[in-house]
């Protein structure tokens, strides 16, 4: 009992869950001063035109995709979930100064290959820390609480960088420089706090991680499920032009942006608090609906008033999906695959996003804007709808 207790600090969060969530918020401050910057730099600075832009970011993308399932499946088979994670956060921050040097695209495709290679290392090896640090009771909670951490990084991180613009115009180079510091934080933070831990069956720390088609029914189900709802789940550079479509001006974008993050940022914990309490599946298929819902929103839309609560409902369904769906994963896998299956469910959304956004592109140019959206609102009831018949056959 005093075991217990000890492991329930911050409310059910323990030391490992926390310090993931900080090095989340200090990662993915160094990525997020960067990123929005990166075809600034590239067009404006380099020269370079927006099909090797296109390039750049579908190989770095690619390359994240790939990796995290061969990086959960090695976190499974040597047992090791701490030194993966620092490493791939390492060599994302290593990957900052090959960018800030770098005198002509081929070095930028080079900084974004590196930093992408990083977190197709770490996602799957982090989520398993953070699962295997949890109780089942708290899972919700504990995902909830690190989409938070991210998010909140994800804001700060633009506003620091635009806020160094104001004084330097211009000056991408110090920027990518600067975003070392954030990213050594989070690598330092990993090597100093975080605790290799298991859940359960340390005895099976050696064996080698089983195959992907031994993993159990209800998990190659639910994966079925996610990516019918990601292949309409398109780029949200589609929600942006559609805001500036209904009369947002580019002004107001970064505005309306950070209102998305802020709200996902606060509903995040509260909605795995919620899924602790009231279930999980039942916060999943609230998700899939109201995602379904603010789509259909996008679509019917007919002045940037709208635009504003869609955007702002938006930020809630990210705040009821990432996180819960990543503690629902982690609730129906055993602990001795869970790298494993993070791997396979992070690739698998990562690689819809390809698809998603060709398909979201060509209704958007061949039919009408607003069929794009209809697409995303349909294929997300379709997951919901499966997700009831898969909740009525399965218990969780």
């Amino acid at each position: 009992m005093a075991q217990l207790k000890k492991s329930k600090g911050l409310s059910g969060l323990r030391k490992n869950v926390f310090v993931s969530g900080l090095v989340s918020f200090f990662m993915d401050i160094s990525s997020e001063m960067i990123y929005p910057l990166v075809p600034l730099f590239l067009a404006n600075t380099l020269g370079v035109n927006k099909s090797v832009i296109g390039l750049i970011e579908g190989v770095a993308e690619s390359t994240a995709s790939i990796l995290k399932v061969l990086s959960g499946w090695l976190s499974d088979r040597i047992g090791n979930r701490k030194w993966l994670t620092a490493a791939g956060y390492a060599i994302s921050t290593a990957s900052r100064p090959i960018l800030a040097l770098a005198p002509g695209w081929r070095h930028v495709m080079a900084s974004r290959f590196m930093d992408r290679f990083g977190k197709g290392v770490r996602t799957a090896p982090r989520d398993a820390i953070i699962a295997d640090s949890t109780e089942r009771a708290f899972l919700g909670r504990a995902f909830g609480f690190h989409r938070a951490m991210d998010t909140m990084g994800a804001m700060l991180g633009p506003a620091l960088a635009f806020s160094i613009l104001l004084v330097f115009p211009n000056n991408y180079r110090l920027i990518f420089w600067l975003s070392i510091l954030p990213g050594a934080i989070a690598v330092l933070l990993i090597i100093l706090f975080i605790e290799e831990r298991r859940g359960t069956e340390p005895e099976g720390l050696h064996r080698p991680a089983p195959a992907i088609m031994h993993l159990n029914r209800r998990f190659k189900w639910f994966i079925v499920i996610a990516a019918i709802f990601a292949l309409g789940n398109s780029s949200d550079a589609f929600l942006i032009l559609r805001a500036q479509q209904l009369g947002v001006s580019a002004r107001e974008i970064p505005i309306i942006y950070l209102l998305f993050n802020l709200i996902y940022s606060l509903s995040a914990l509260p909605a795995g608090m919620a899924a602790d309490k009231f279930g999980r599946r039942r916060i999943i298929f609230l998700g899939f609906m109201l995602f379904s819902a603010v789509y259909c929103g996008f679509g019917t839309a007919r002045n940037k008033t709208a635009v504003w609560f869609l955007f702002a409902a938006y930020g809630v369904f990210m705040g009821l999906s990432e996180g819960v769906q990543k503690a629902f994963v982690a609730a129906i896998i055993p602990p001795e695959r869970k790298a494993t299956a993070f791997g396979i469910y992070n690739t698998i959304i990562g690689a819809a996003m390809l698809p998603a956004s060709l398909v979201g592109g060509w209704l958007w140019d061949h039919i009408a804007p607003a069929a794009t959206f209809y697409f995303g609102a349909a294929t997300s009831a379709v997951a919901g709808i499966s997700f009831l018949i898969f909740m009525a056959a399965s218990k969780n």
